[in-house]
Order: C-alpha cells, then sequence, then structure tokens
C-alpha cells in the first residue's frame, strides 16, 4: 500500500511539473526532455535505398468518346542502382514496357525487352529531379513530403509532375498535378514498419482557369484533360521508399481531332528489394570454366556496397547505406579507397569512366594472357548492378548483327552460367567501335544485344528476363586509334542483375 501511494505521487508530481513547464515557459510540455515519451508526431524523410525493382502496372477501361473499346493492361518495370557521382547520389535504371490492349484497340506483347534508359536525383522530401528523361517514370516527386512533424490526420500539399502517353504513340506529354496528402496511420507490412499515406489530385490540363499549362514538347494532338486521382500509399519508416501505391483513376484525354478518350481503372506502383541472387553457385560455375581465380571469385562474393560520403548526399544528412547491402557481412562492409573506387565500375558517369576503362582494360589484357583456349575471352567484374560477363570481340558479319559460326561454344557457357541465377533478370548492352557514325553504332550495337539475347533465350533462358540496350561507341574501354583497340571496343556487357 505504501508502495503504490508513493508511485501516485510521483505521477502526481510528474504532470504538475509538465503542466508548469507549458504555463511558465508558454511552450508545449512535449517539448521537455521528459515529454518525449508523450510525443506522437513523427518526421518522413527519404533516405535513399539499394538497388531495386521498380514496377507500374496500368488496368484500365477504355472508352471513346462514351463507348467502351477495351481493357487496357501495361506494365513499366525497371531496376534501379543508386550510385555517387559528382551530382550526388544519382539513380539509374533501364525501363521497358509490356502492354497488352485487349478487344478493338491495338495489342503488344513483348518478350525480350528494350531498354529506356533513365537517371534522376531524389532528395530528403521526395522531390525528383530527372537528369535522363525518356518518359520514364511516369510520377516525379511523388509521393513529396513535409519537413515538419506530423501525427495522424495532418495534411499537407505539394507540386508534382506526371508523364503521359494515353494512346501509346511514343509521344511524352508532362503534366503538372497539385497534390493533397493526409497522414492517415501506421502499419507493419512485409514485416516492416511503415507509414499509411491518403492522397488526392484532379487533373487539369489546358483547361483554362487562371492556371494554363501546356507542354510544347509532348503531343501536339493532346488539347486538354481533366480527371481525378485517389491514392493510398504505404512508405517504409526506415527508407522513406513509396513501396506500394494504389491510385484509382478516372480520366479523359481530349484530341484535337475531336476524339475524346476516357480511362477508368487503377495505377498500381511497387517497390520491390529481389532476394540477393546465390553468388556461390555461380562463382563455382565460372571457376569451373577456368573464367576466374580463387582471388577473383572472393572478390565475387558480395555485391559492391554504393559509396556514398556522409558529408556529401542529396539532403543534407548522413546516409547510412549499410541497409543497402543484402546478405552481406557488416565486417566487410569498410572498404580501402583503393576497393571504393573499383566498385563504382559498374557506373558509367564521367567521373568514374577512366578508372572504369582502365580496370577493364586490365581484366581482358590478364585474362588473354592466361588462357590459350580463347583469343577474345569472356571476362567477369563486379559492379554495383551486380556481376558483369564482358564478351570480347564476338563474330559477326560485318556491319551486321548476324553471329558468324564459331560462337556456339561461348554462348553455351553464358547460358549455363545465366540458368544458375535463379528468376534474376539480365540487362545486355551492346558496344561498338566508335567510326564517327553515332546513329548507325547505337543502332548496330542494339541490334546486336538483340541477336545474343535471342541466341541465350533459344538455349533455355526465357526471353522475358532479358532487358536489351545499345550503347553504340559511346563508353570505349580503350582507345580507336588501332584495329586491336577497336576489337576490344566491340564487346557484349551481359549484368546478371542483383
Amino acid at each position: 500500500m505504501t508502495v503504490l501511494f508513493t508511485m501516485k505521487k510521483i505521477v502526481l508530481a510528474l504532470f504538475v511539473n509538465l503542466c508548469l513547464a507549458f504555463f511558465v515557459t508558454g511552450q508545449s510540455a512535449i517539448n521537455h526532455p521528459l515529454g518525449e515519451l508523450l510525443d506522437d508526431t513523427q518526421t518522413i524523410s527519404y533516405r535513399g535505398s539499394r538497388n531495386y525493382k521498380f514496377t507500374e502496372r496500368s488496368d484500365l477501361r477504355v472508352y471513346k468518346n462514351g463507348r467502351y473499346v477495351g481493357l487496357q493492361s501495361k506494365i513499366v518495370s525497371a531496376f534501379i542502382i543508386p550510385g555517387w557521382t559528382d551530382k550526388g547520389l544519382v539513380y539509374e535504371g533501364d525501363f521497358y514496357v509490356d502492354q497488352d490492349t485487349n478487344r478493338n484497340m491495338a495489342q503488344v506483347a513483348l518478350g525480350i525487352h528494350e531498354a529506356i534508359p533513365s537517371s534522376f536525383i531524389i532528395n530528403s522530401d521526395g522531390n525528383l529531379t530527372m537528369l535522363i528523361d525518356n518518359g520514364y517514370p511516369s510520377f516525379r516527386s511523388f509521393p513529396a513530403f513535409t519537413n515538419q512533424k506530423i501525427k495522424k490526420g495532418n495534411v499537407w500539399e505539394a507540386k508534382a509532375m506526371r508523364a503521359v502517353d494515353p494512346l501509346s504513340k511514343g509521344i511524352i506529354t508532362k503534366m503538372p498535378i497539385y497534390v493533397q496528402y493526409t497522414y492517415t496511420g501506421d502499419d507493419i507490412y512485409n514485416g516492416e514498419p511503415v507509414f499509411l499515406i491518403s492522397a488526392q489530385w484532379a487533373t487539369r490540363y489546358n483547361t483554362g482557369g487562371t492556371t494554363i499549362y501546356v507542354d510544347w514538347g509532348g503531343d501536339k494532338e493532346l488539347s486538354a484533360a481533366q480527371g481525378a486521382h485517389k491514392a493510398t500509399i504505404i512508405v517504409s519508416k526506415a527508407t522513406g521508399a513509396a513501396l506500394v501505391i494504389r491510385d484509382n483513376v478516372d480520366e479523359t484525354f481530349i484530341y484535337k481531332d475531336g476524339n475524346k478518350y476516357q480511362y477508368k481503372g487503377t495505377i498500381s506502383l511497387f517497390t520491390e528489394y529481389p532476394p540477393a541472387i546465390d553468388r556461390s553457385k555461380l562463382i563455382a560455375a565460372l571457376k569451373k570454366m577456368d573464367l576466374l581465380d580463387d582471388e577473383e571469385a572472393e572478390k565475387l562474393l558480395q555485391r559492391p556496397v554504393v559509396n556514398a560520403p556522409a558529408d556529401n548526399d542529396n539532403s543534407g544528412e548522413p546516409v547510412n547505406t549499410s541497409e543497402w547491402v543484402s546478405g552481406g557481412n557488416p565486417e566487410k562492409k569498410k572498404k580501402s579507397s583503393e576497393e571504393e573506387n573499383s566498385s563504382n565500375s559498374g557506373k558509367t558517369s564521367s567521373k568514374d569512366t577512366n578508372a572504369k576503362t582502365e580496370k577493364l582494360k586490365k581484366q581482358i589484357e590478364e585474362h588473354q594472357a592466361k588462357s590459350s583456349k580463347s583469343a577474345a575471352p569472356i571476362s567477369v567484374d563486379n559492379t554495383e548492378a551486380g556481376i558483369r560477363l564482358t564478351i570480347q570481340n564476338l563474330q559477326f558479319k560485318a556491319d551486321s548483327s548476324e553471329l558468324l559460326p564459331g560462337e556456339e561454344k561461348r554462348l553455351d557457357q553464358i547460358a549455363e552460367i545465366l540458368k544458375l541465377a535463379d528468376v534474376a533478370q539480365f540487362l545486355i548492352e551492346g558496344h561498338t567501335a566508335s567510326t564517327g557514325f553515332e546513329a548507325g553504332e547505337m543502332k548496330l550495337s542494339k541490334e546486336r544485344a538483340d541477336s545474343i539475347a535471342a541466341a541465350l533465350s533459344a538455349r533455355g533462358i526465357g526471353s522475358e528476363r532479358f532487358i536489351c540496350k545499345g550503347s553504340g561507341g559511346k563508353k570505349p574501354i580503350t582507345s580507336n586509334d588501332t584495329a586491336e583497340g577497336k576489337a576490344l571496343n566491340r564487346r557484349v556487357e551481359i549484368t546478371i542483375l542483383d
């Protein structure tokens, strides 16, 4: 009884002191150290992310001039890779589109995917700045966060941008949107604490009023657009990444020929962190094929950590990159400056080009020196995107994407390796020597990447797992001044995305 009475006195004294603090100082008691126990406010901040897969799925009923014409199912996906450049933390990805519109409208179904490059920066408040813009991601600066502490029921507004191509014409039109957000509560999603947020906004494109916006670089046949969106958002408390967004859409696009297209349904966006591939199986196969020695095999055991200078991020706050490493040994995350430089070899920023060139050239020369079995080896290196296989000097017909006889053995080897990568996707990037005809080089390098993907698909790997891109002669690994240098620059790189 005495103990209970004493505890009551202590609690009462604390309450009185907190009340006095409020009346005497004019400040809320939650600003007092003891008041932190009563503070139910939180801050949402985007803190970056390790490699992730992004998916945007649209399931929309389509009406033309009020008449139902079909169901449009469209999936836009990308594997996004963060890396540090002179611009700060930059996200790079290769987007690809699968689209299937049923009934009367055109159908598009892709097997091997064509890469659509993208590069952007995301600040701590969610604001996104495009560096390479080919229309994706379609939602920019969405969701965006307030820098104020919030609690359940709080509302804030922020500007965002949306890129649309309603008729899949290949012409992107950008529309500003003004979004109202409401913090609705907390929950657990896939075992991780999350914020629950609702959002709503209206589509208003060239509809008159006090503010008229027209994208003069967009579809000139698009006259106006209007509609309504209501979305629910699940945001990770750890990273500020939007894990799931479900947008309910009712939107109409009006064209200059008088036709009106109405879209009703949902657009869903997902951020996923795929499980790390079993590198031990890949390494064993690479060693068996004499493509790795023991030292190289050790370096491939873990995906490199993204270099993140603590005093040089986009938000002005230190970034904890340990969260970006999947399945890694924390003791191995600290590396020397030399190792850190080499771990960025997968990036293609101008700052890293020379280091990447010298590193890959050295690897190729070492493989050539120790291997009498192949004059044009398969070299292996570790990048932020995943393990990369570089196939040197593939033999194609002149100015063609048709492979010459004699490449079957290397393709068989590569297929055997890729089959061990579980459900991973593969980025195939074609390169040519630089001869001064940039457009032709880009086209040829893309066609050759497609050709390799088709050859590997014929060896039992699903075509939907390949993302293909061409870089022409823009990423040489050595000088084009000699025939030997040009031969080294003619290559195909296959990255097992991890």
